[in-house]
C-alpha cells in the first residue's frame, strides 16, 4: 500500500468516525411491549454526564479524542508534517478506542444475560468497530513503511 492511498483511507475517517459517535450503537428497552431506545456514543456521553461526569470524560478521551488525535497524527506522518516515529505511540493510543468496542460488546452481553430488557446490536457499532479496526490497520501499514523509509 502507498503513502497516498493511506493517507487517503486515514483522512476518510474524519468523516467516518464523527458519523460512527452519532450512529445508533444499540437500541435497548426495559420491556419488550415498549419501543427501544436508540443509544450512540455522543448519546451516552451526554447521559454519563449527568450522572457520572469523570466517567463521561474518560468515554469521551477514549471514544472521541484518541481516535481523531491518532487519525490527525498520522495525517501529518502521511504528508511529511511529522516524524514517521510517532507512529508507535500513535498506533497505542489507537487501542485505547479498541477498549470502548469491547466494552460496548460485554455490556450488551450482559444487558441480555440479565433478562430484564432487550438490547439489539444496531449499525452503528459495526460503523464505530469497523473505524477502529481500519485506523488500527492504517496505522500497523504506517509503521511498516516508516521502517521502510518511505516517509523520507
Amino acid at each position: 500500500m502507498t503513502r497516498l492511498s493511506l493517507a487517503a483511507l486515514n483522512l476518510s475517517l474524519l468523516v467516518l468516525f464523527p458519523l460512527a459517535w452519532i450512529a445508533p450503537l444499540m437500541r435497548a428497552g426495559l420491556l419488550p411491549l415498549f419501543g427501544l431506545s436508540e443509544i450512540s456514543v455522543l448519546s451516552g456521553i451526554e447521559a454519563l454526564w449527568q450522572e457520572d461526569i469523570l466517567l463521561a470524560l474518560v468515554v469521551a478521551l477514549f471514544a472521541i479524542v484518541a481516535p481523531i488525535v491518532k487519525t490527525a497524527g498520522l495525517a501529518m506522518i502521511h504528508f511529511r508534517a511529522a516524524d514517521s516515529r510517532l507512529a508507535g505511540p500513535l498506533t497505542a493510543l489507537g487501542k485505547l478506542a479498541m477498549a470502548d468496542v469491547f466494552l460496548i460488546a460485554i455490556y450488551i452481553t450482559l444487558a441480555r444475560g440479565v433478562g430484564l430488557g432487550r438490547v439489539e446490536a444496531a449499525w452503528g457499532l459495526w460503523l464505530f468497530t469497523g473505524c477502529v479496526l481500519a485506523s488500527f490497520a492504517i496505522s500497523l501499514a504506517t509503521s511498516a513503511l516508516a521502517k521502510r523509509g518511505a516517509f523520507g
